[in-house]
């Protein structure tokens, strides 16, 4: 249980719980362990019809704003007549005001009113607010601080940072007490934009390897060529179009009719319907199995059972891209060896021809051949599944950015419970 006079921070989230964002899971229930006494707050309610079991081990309380303002007008209406009166009030409006010159749109009012009800009713042992991402989430967070004349702060990861227009991201950062970004890629464009790049961090989110323990030794797999032993081939991520997965369905319908392979897709998204068409289309819908968004332990064993991961990300049209996947992280952690792109999050974690194979995105002939070397050669597979494994276990444990994370909330560096055993 958290001590109740520890320091206590609300945590603004999009959504809670998400099953695509466990590296947030992961980093509010490292910090609660650190001694953070978080509360979330969530600008939407869940989607997900399962929840991960880390999420049941989170203690933080969670309150949901109201989505949209007409969902609830007597709470945003309530709201406002509290908010008006506090000290920040009008600073608050007048930045808001600024931006909706800028941004003249409904969603720009909604994240007002969303800062009213979370100002008007945030708790007065709240000292911090942090935004888990620089667009929405921080607009309503920074507002709200303003009004509650509060310091806050910022985790920037991906589309935040690269959809959002850059007088946004200079204004957002100026006014947060600091930002923290997990990619050197984004680190590089915040710091670039920040007018005082120092308060700008790097902490990658890495792996709870706590939770994807070491795989079972893996037997030598199948090299396409028996049809009752196919390729087993994995995908995790979002039907959305960074991902890339039309790109994949083209990519597999370019294999060798002699190829045996199988293929399996884990998530929700957008896109669902329109990539089992498309595979349809392209003769490739009875090779792929379809699963939908499933919890972790399930997740878990599809890494063990697969014999080649791909993720086919890229840059989407509204200029949305992945940062660090942590499925890739995943895969690797149970010594799956596996196909990404270029793209420089990526490039970060994956080292070409040494911990995974590495093609340019939105290039379905370039994955095809990638997919085809790997795929007929179990030896490769198991030499880059191996290193991948060994970088994942060496260099991205996630207790690292934990420890430059607790730094920034005023937490000691490591746990306490580390530091009285070496007392004793």
């Amino acid at each position: 249980m958290n001590d109740p006079s520890s320091r206590r921070v609300a945590f603004v989230l999009k959504g809670y719980p998400r099953l695509s964002e466990t590296f947030i899971a992961q980093e509010i229930l490292a910090l609660e362990q650190r001694g953070l006494d978080i509360e979330i707050i969530s600008l939407r309610h869940p989607t997900d019809r399962t929840r991960h079991p880390i999420h049941d081990q989170i203690g933080a309380p969670v309150r949901y704003l109201p989505e949209y303002l007409r969902d609830d007008p007597r709470r945003v209406f309530a709201a406002w007549r509290r908010a008006r009166r506090l000290p920040g009030y009008r600073a608050a409006r007048r930045a808001w005001l600024a931006d909706l010159l800028r941004d003249p749109t409904p969603n720009r009012g909604r994240r007002f009113g969303q800062a009213l009800v979370l100002a008007a009713e945030l708790s007065p042992r709240i000292e911090q607010l942090h935004a888990h991402f620089l667009h929405t989430p921080g607009s309503v967070t920074r507002y709200a601080a303003v009004m509650r004349d509060l310091p806050w702060s910022v985790s920037a990861h991906a589309k935040d940072i690269w959809t959002t227009p850059a007088w946004e991201k200079r204004g957002k950062l100026a006014s947060a007490r600091w930002a923290v970004t997990c990619t050197a890629s984004g680190h590089a464009h915040l710091a670039g934009l920040a007018a005082t790049p120092g308060r700008v961090g790097l902490a990658y989110h890495g792996l709870d390897l706590d939770r994807f323990a070491v795989a079972p030794v893996r037997p030598a797999g199948p090299d396409g060529s028996d049809p009752a032993h196919p390729v087993m081939i994995l995908s995790v991520g979002r039907a959305v179009e960074k991902k890339g997965y039309d790109d994949l369905l083209h990519a597999l319908s370019h294999l060798s009719p002699e190829l045996a392979w199988r293929c399996v897709h884990i998530g929700g998204g957008a896109l669902s319907g329109p990539l089992k068409r498309q595979a349809t289309a392209l003769g490739l819908g009875d090779r792929i199995e379809w699963r939908g968004t499933q919890p972790q332990p399930a997740v878990l064993e599809a890494y063990r059972q697969a014999d080649l991961f791909v993720l086919a990300a890229k840059v989407g049209r509204d200029n949305d891209q992945d940062g660090l996947p942590n499925v890739l992280m995943e895969a690797q952690s149970q010594r799956l060896a596996c196909i990404s792109t270029t793209l420089p999050g990526v490039a970060e974690l994956i080292e070409h021809g040494q911990s995974g194979w590495l093609v340019p995105p939105a290039s379905p002939a370039e994955l095809a051949t990638a997919i085809a070397t790997l795929a007929g050669n179990p030896a490769l597979r198991a030499r880059l599944a191996a290193a991948g494994e060994a970088r994942i276990r060496q260099s991205f444990d996630m207790h690292d950015g934990i420890d430059r994370l607790a730094v920034m909330f005023g937490l000691p560096s490591q746990p306490t419970v580390a530091v009285l055993d070496a007392a004793e």
